[in-house]
């Protein structure tokens, strides 16, 4: 019998730090996609699943490191509040998703590289 063995799913995750300070990354850009999509923080928050309060700390973050800030919060009134990413928001979320693109088209051979050598040291501990 044949023995299947199992490659290991090599990904690359991109962050963007400015000061040791993590500014946008997969989880800042997911959320300000619900938010572009949904119109609002809570209903960003059912869409990704993640806790309102966590949220907003997040969406808090991320305006306190740009300028002009990336999401507007509007109040609740007789509709309810809602969020929209403001032109800042749009072009940070797009240049991310770009870079990222970038870095995974343009680091693909890098990549397999070291999830090879990722590879041959696991099988080794094993």
């Amino acid at each position: 019998m044949e023995r299947s063995v199992r490659r290991p799913r090599s990904d690359l995750e991109l962050r963007v730090r400015v000061d040791g300070q993590v500014v946008i990354g997969p989880v800042q850009a997911t959320l300000l996609e619900a938010i572009r999509t949904t119109g609002s923080i809570s209903a960003a928050q059912r869409q990704i699943g993640s806790t309102y309060a966590h949220l907003w700390k997040l969406v808090a973050a991320m305006n306190e490191a740009f300028a002009p800030p990336l999401v507007e919060p509007t109040r609740g009134g007789a509709r309810g509040g809602g969020a929209m990413l403001t032109e800042q928001g749009h072009k940070v979320l797009d240049s991310f998703r770009r870079l990222e693109d970038l870095s995974k088209a343009q680091g693909h051979a890098e990549l397999l590289v070291i999830s090879r050598a990722a590879t041959h040291a696991v099988a080794k501990q094993k």
